[in-house]
């Protein structure tokens, strides 16, 4: 049984706890708390022991806290760090190089320049194996996980017949759970936007890839409109949506009026955090016009990267085959489920 700490408890690390605990090869050991809030009595009412900063211990006198991040560290095999971006950098050198004990690190932080996190930008679909073993490993944010399962079946499948994709990400504003962050009644532009070369990480620095991103005002996942273009004429739209068919982690929806519908779809079946943790291609809206295909899919945010933080724990962790990983994930996060609930509720009208 191999112990697992996971460094935060916000979007990523309260979600990441919640399905660790229905995994029976991992115990969580814990989890590190930097502020006093109501979220130390949630994480406590769930099972979960609380470990806080050694300096910051007497901020913590009102609280019923397990012991400090320091400690607990010393009694795992793993962490799982999910602080706020930039964060991540510094626990690194502050605490788990000291300390020897291997991270996966999140989407907020670097694996470029002096800050960087890892050699490695995990995409379970791309570059599994590359994880096996590895001590330090950043997830890819939920904008990059998302694109990469799109991507990586079209280069399978297509391969020398592409020429480029050009990706314009409509981002959302703020998670759900964020009630704190103000949603700013604008559409901003982001400049420079880090998602394709993070993407180029796993897809091939030389991929003809382009991106543009804006952020909308709504919690309601993450929409990419992705133009593929071909040598020559591009496939039908039933040929791509076929190519999805038994993809991991992909649903093909023809209903779905916008992301919400998709959202209360999830919060209606009682999914977890009402994420589906996979992205949903809005079939309706694909089309084919001379060597172009255009398709559209929405994102699940935070949701979409927590399976692959447990494919990438079981490689750095277990050493475990892609398939053992894969088996083991599908066990608990029951994908294939949602998809196929998502799917017929979501299903072409004839």
């Amino acid at each position: 049984m191999k112990k697992v700490f996971v460094n935060g408890y916000g979007s990523i690390g309260s979600r990441i706890t919640s399905f660790l605990k229905d995994d029976p090869e991992i115990t969580v050991f814990g989890i590190g708390k930097y502020s006093p809030d109501e979220k130390i009595d949630v994480a406590i009412s769930r099972g979960l022991n609380v470990y806080v900063p050694e300096r910051k211990l007497n901020d913590f006198s009102n609280y019923k806290i397990s012991g400090t991040i320091e400690s607990a560290l010393d009694e795992c095999d793993l962490v799982i760090d999910a602080a706020p971006g930039g964060h991540g950098y510094k626990n690194k050198k502050n605490l788990y190089e000291p300390k020897n004990i291997p991270a996966i690190y999140q989407g907020g932080e670097s694996t470029i320049g002096d800050e960087s996190v890892s050699d490695l930008l995990f995409n379970s679909r791309a570059n599994y194996d590359l994880a096996l073993g590895k001590k330090h490993v950043m997830q890819g944010s939920c904008n990059v996980t998302g694109m990469g399962r799109i991507l990586e079946p079209l280069r399978e499948k297509f391969g020398e017949k592409l020429v480029r994709f050009d990706v314009t990400l409509v981002r959302r504003w703020a998670d759900i759970e964020q009630t704190e962050k103000k949603v700013s009644d604008t559409i901003e532009m982001t400049e420079k936007p880090h998602h394709g070369d993070d993407v180029k990480l796993y897809f091939g620095k030389d991929a003809p890839l382009y991106v543009r991103a804006i952020k909308v005002p709504t919690r309601q996942m993450h929409l990419h409109i992705m133009d593929i273009r071909f040598k020559e004429t591009a496939p039908k739209p039933s040929e791509i949506h076929e190519l999805f068919t038994n993809e991991f982690g992909v649903a093909t929806l023809w209903t779905a009026k916008g992301t919400k519908d998709v959202r209360d779809y999830a919060q209606n079946m009682g999914f977890n955090f009402t994420d589906t943790n996979m992205i949903h291609i809005h079939a309706n809206m694909t089309t084919s016009i001379g060597d172009t295909v255009q398709l559209m899919y929405s994102d699940d945010q935070t949701g979409i990267v927590i399976p692959e933080n447990h494919m990438l724990l079981q490689a750095m962790l277990f050493d475990k085959s892609y398939d053992e990983a894969f088996t083991h994930t599908e066990s608990i996060f029951h994908m294939n489920e949602k998809k196929e609930k998502l799917q017929t509720n979501f299903a072409k009208n004839d």
